[in-house]
């Protein structure tokens, strides 16, 4: 049997779901059941009926679905893969500023581990973290980690005070302004669609700013035939698959995120042989995590405040 097939095989036996991110590596998001954003994998995790999950993604994904479904086993093809933002919050800060603001809501970005979760109020992805925010009763937001989705959210909703952290994704942050101006001079026809993450300057240059997801809807619904793409270069997969003619462009200085990219086939097969690299969460830690993950999902379904 090949690799694939003997994933495919041992996924049914083991009765194994593999989820992965649209950053994984193109061969995994092909044999992937489900494939999305980090809010769509958090979303299906929590109703997932398999006995395991694989989770091709990145250290806090893999935990996040552990603290979702306590009772199941959650795989990851690397332990070893993270998120640098992940870790770029802490919980003296958050202290502090429960300490200065009455009235204040700590939102943390999904892209953080389960101990920032626990002393956070609600979690939020770059899809719907507006949406939470706006439904929030505080009027005092500490937004963590990631300044730049922070400042793009705050400017959705004005009637919030925000304060800032200085955290931020080493792979958007890179993103040069002069070289979007580049590719914007090489291509004078295409739209710039761009991750939130990215600093300011950059979304000041886009026709479109969105979540992975809301980037890969874009493009499909637009007319348009070529476009700028301002995120990791794992969504080039996805888009390329739902818009066969449509031309994607992205920056000289490729972005690509080695901690998804660690995720390979052989690896992924390993872990399905052998059940090794099964996530581990305190059961402490995961009661006091989930409890803003819960509220994520919750407020995610309310309807428009």
């Amino acid at each position: 049997m090949t690799v694939t097939e003997e994933i495919r095989a041992l996924k049914k036996e083991k009765d194994a779901v593999i989820l992965a991110h649209y950053y994984a590596p193109p061969e995994i998001q092909e044999i992937a059941d489900y494939i999305g954003d980090s809010f769509y994998l958090s979303r299906t995790a929590a109703g997932l009926n398999s006995k395991t999950i694989v989770f091709c993604g990145v250290s806090f994904m893999g935990e996040s679905a552990k603290i979702l479904n306590p009772e199941k086993t959650v795989l990851m093809p690397d332990l070893r893969a993270d998120c640098p933002m992940a870790h770029m919050a802490d919980v003296e800060a958050i202290r502090r500023m429960r300490e200065t603001y009455e009235d204040l809501a700590v939102v943390c970005y999904i892209n953080s581990t389960a101990e920032l979760k626990q002393h956070s109020d609600v979690c939020v992805t770059s899809a719907n973290a507006a949406h939470i925010v706006k439904a929030l009763p505080n009027r005092n937001i500490f937004f963590i980690p990631d300044k730049n989705l922070a400042h793009y959210v705050a400017g959705q909703v004005p009637e919030k005070h925000f304060v800032f952290h200085d955290g931020y994704c080493p792979i958007h942050e890179k993103m040069r302004l002069q070289e979007l101006k580049e590719a914007k001079a090489a291509h004078p026809e295409a739209e710039v669609l761009s991750h939130p993450e990215c600093p300011q300057a950059i979304l000041e240059q886009s026709d479109y700013t969105g979540s992975t997801s809301g980037i890969i809807h874009y493009a499909a619904e637009s007319d348009r035939e070529e476009f700028i793409v301002c995120t990791e270069i794992g969504v080039r997969w996805k888009l390329e698959q739902d818009n066969p003619g449509k031309r994607f462009y992205f920056l000289k200085t490729e972005p690509v995120c080695q901690g998804m990219k660690s995720n390979t086939l052989e690896k992924l097969l390993h872990v399905l042989r052998t059940g090794e690299n099964a996530v581990e969460v305190d059961p402490g830690l995961m009661d006091t995590s989930k409890k803003p993950l819960e509220r994520m999902l919750e407020l995610a379904n309310t309807g428009t405040p």
